[in-house]
């Protein structure tokens, strides 16, 4: 009997457990010379925002041990560039289609929504992790009760499956998926990246421009695993895990630990194969372990 890699995040059907994370993968064009990404469980795309955003200045990206820093700014040439040139080709090439959706304030986010709804895509991944000028600047996804008032809002806009990306820069995680959950969420999704920065000692000056940035890689895994793990215990939606996973090993942890699906991202810019490569080490070990359902895996860690 063979295995099944099926998963339901949340009402999006995926054919594996893996997508990409947003912002490591473009809309997968660029990476069409090395993976199908038809064989994807998803592909999930950059941020999109209802206009062209420029993103930050140069130097925007240091490596770091074990991990990078990047503070790109959520650089992309808006929505109508995504529905009149990248998802035609997405839907030509087959794939499941997240778009990852960006904004300043609600109206943003809705109008963005709003937009996708006449585009043939499967999910949306709502980026939290914004300033928000309704809100004087204040990171949207760090207040619960702003958390739960977009969520709400945009689950009126569609009936599409609704994944929140929460971010890790908070004081309890499972607050937070508490308030994206009683705003209609269909799943959510983390972690983003952990604030920190990087200083080139010889120049005495930052790394990067705007000094701070966004670390991923492998080195933020284990504060990632130990999220999931809190809120697959605080509440009943899907989870998709990400934060460092660079083979099929660390994709069943983060199984193990309560995500219903994974993203791989950094890796990426290590190795172009790195989602199908994890794909494949899913299913080894589901072989070599007497799993024939990659759905016993989730939240099956013994503790």
């Amino acid at each position: 009997m063979g295995l099944n890699m099926g998963v339901n995040l949340g009402g999006l059907l995926m054919k594996n457990p893996v997508t990409t994370a947003s912002g490591t993968f473009a809309a997968g064009r660029e990476y069409n010379d090395f993976v199908d990404v038809s064989a994807l469980g998803a592909v999930t795309t950059k941020g999109v925002s209802l206009h062209g955003w420029a993103g930050n200045d140069t130097p925007r990206i240091a490596e770091t041990p074990s991990g990078m820093l990047n503070s790109i700014g959520l650089q992309n040439p808006g929505v109508k560039h995504l529905m009149d040139v990248d998802i035609p080709w997405l839907n030509d090439q087959g794939a499941t289609i997240i778009v990852n959706v960006s904004g300043h304030s609600f109206d943003e986010y809705l109008a963005v929504v709003d937009e996708l709804e006449q585009a043939c895509v499967h999910a949306y991944e709502i980026n939290i992790s914004c300033p928000n000028v309704d809100a004087g600047g204040m990171t949207l996804g760090t207040d619960p009760a702003c958390v739960e008032a977009i969520v709400k809002k945009i689950r009126e806009a569609t009936k599409r499956p609704l994944i929140v990306k929460l971010t890790p820069n908070v004081t309890s995680i499972t607050d937070i998926a508490k308030a994206a959950e009683a705003g209609g969420a269909d799943a959510i999704s983390l972690i983003n990246t952990l604030l920190g920065m990087s200083i080139d000692a010889e120049r005495m000056q930052p790394t990067m421009a705007r000094v701070v940035g966004g670390l991923s890689g492998p080195c933020v895994k284990p504060v990632a695993l130990r999220m999931v793990w809190e809120c697959h215990q605080a509440i009943s939606l899907p989870i998709l895990g990400m934060g460092g996973i660079m083979n099929g090993i660390d994709a069943v942890e983060f199984m193990l630990a309560g995500a219903t699906a994974i993203a791989v991202g950094t890796a990426n810019f290590v190795n172009p194969c790195a989602t199908q490569d994890v794909i494949n080490g899913i299913a080894d070990f589901c072989e070599r372990h007497g799993v024939r359902d990659v759905n016993e895996l989730i939240g099956a860690l013994k503790c």
